[in-house]
């Protein structure tokens, strides 16, 4: 995207250009007089993120053309207000601020950074507007800064890891050198590992704290194989986990230790060289399964809207669950009024055409925090896009999170 053309003005076209792609919707007569309905997002469309930030806005407009299609929010159409958060917490809470009072929009959704997530989850608490992070993973959002206001889409930092450290720990041992990106996200996910390391009886090594933007990761690859270490654990996402991996291959590292981490996506192993393809790793979704219903057709019908080769990613499905539920909680409470839609999304279950994956998947009413999948499971460097990874398991959400008292969270309804 170009910075000299208008962010919402893209959103506009991209949600009008959804509409009219998708299988023949019924033309649709709105009250009249009935002001649009307005959600308002943020998410990074510039910077380390922007790949992740764009996939999430592309699978919103999907799901703003078919809600759209079905007769909108309580029969008002709703619009979709996109704003670049640049992955800047500061910016974020300024953008947020500005779509609640000068857009006027209802609700908000959005986050690729953890740190955006927490920024802009004080904002909605403080105005009362419901907020959906769709994909900021840091565990205190439905945590110890949990709000009534704020749901998430996205697991957590501890479900991330969780879904994968048994595995690494079983078939390469357990001393592990981490690198880590130096902000919430990649703070409370080094320590679910080093807790889960510990408990199965492994010992950390080292810990490179990057900051989010790094280039040159070399320093910390030296420290790393230094360490001498079963695995080194990379922490980073977005560019950063490329530039690493890039590196990583380049200093011959692959043939040394095997390299594992908490998350990675279809947006960096389609950025990654073949000699840079390796490792095990977790996903949130992925866009091959052959069993489970409505995937394919989402798949197509991604695929009908955007003609540039790209497939879906667990991004695209985090923008797209995320509008979606915001529309089943309106929908069950009858209402916008901010508590009636957060009590009536507490508990709700996603239907199959939403989930798009197997178990139950679920806003758990104690923290508000989605009991969704892991795909755990190992690169493919001789692979080619989208069969760049191999799934190993699909891990039902509320088997590997923690129990609502052990994340902390308190909901803060007023009585």
């Amino acid at each position: 995207m170009q910075a000299k053309v208008s962010r919402r003005r893209l959103v506009q076209a991209g949600a009008a250009l959804a509409a009219s792609t998708l299988s023949s919707p019924p033309i649709l007569t709105y009250a009249q007089g009935e002001t649009p309905i307005k959600i308002g997002m943020h998410d990074p469309l510039t910077g380390t993120y922007a790949a992740e930030g764009e996939s999430e806005v592309r699978g919103a407009n999907m799901a703003l053309a078919e809600i759209n299609a079905k007769g909108g929010m309580l029969g008002r159409k709703v619009q979709l207000v996109v704003e670049d958060d640049a992955a800047n917490a500061g910016l974020a809470s300024q953008k947020a601020t500005k779509m609640i009072d000068q857009d006027k929009v209802s609700m908000l959704m959005g986050s690729v950074s953890s740190a955006t997530a927490l920024a802009v989850n004080q904002v909605a608490h403080g105005r009362g507007v419901v907020y959906m992070v769709t994909g900021g993973h840091t565990d205190p959002v439905t945590g110890s800064q949990c709000h009534w206001t704020t749901f998430r889409i996205c697991t957590t930092t501890y479900m991330l890891a969780a879904g994968l450290a048994g595995t690494l720990y079983k078939k390469f041992g357990g001393k592990w050198y981490f690198i880590t990106p130096d902000y919430a996200f990649g703070h409370t996910l080094q320590e679910s590992y080093a807790k889960l390391l510990k408990d199965l009886g492994g010992t950390v090594l080292g810990n490179s704290l990057s900051p989010l933007g790094t280039t040159d990761f070399s320093s910390y690859l030296i420290k790393a194989e230094q360490s001498k270490p079963d695995v080194l654990i990379n922490l980073t996402d977005g560019q950063d986990l490329v530039n690493c991996m890039k590196q990583a291959a380049q200093f011959g590292l692959m043939k040394k230790f095997p390299i594992g981490g908490g998350l990675s996506e279809l947006e960096v192993l389609r950025a990654l060289p073949k000699e840079a393809r390796q490792g095990w790793w977790t996903l949130e979704w992925w866009w091959d399964q052959p069993n489970t219903p409505h995937v394919k057709e989402w798949v197509a019908a991604y695929q009908k809207i955007h003609t540039d080769g790209t497939w879906p990613s667990a991004r695209t499905w985090f923008g797209y669950a995320g509008l979606h539920s915001l529309g089943l909680g309106v929908a069950k409470a009858k209402s916008l009024e901010p508590v009636k839609v957060a009590r009536a999304l507490e508990g709700l279950e996603l239907p199959d055409e939403i989930k798009l994956q197997p178990n139950k998947v679920y806003f758990r009413p104690g923290d508000h925090q989605l009991m969704s999948s892991e795909f755990p499971g190992e690169d493919l460097p001789d692979g080619t896009y989208p069969n760049l990874f191999k799934v190993a398991d699909i891990v039902a959400g509320d088997k590997i999170a923690l129990s609502v008292k052990d994340t902390g969270c308190h909901l803060d309804y007023k009585a």
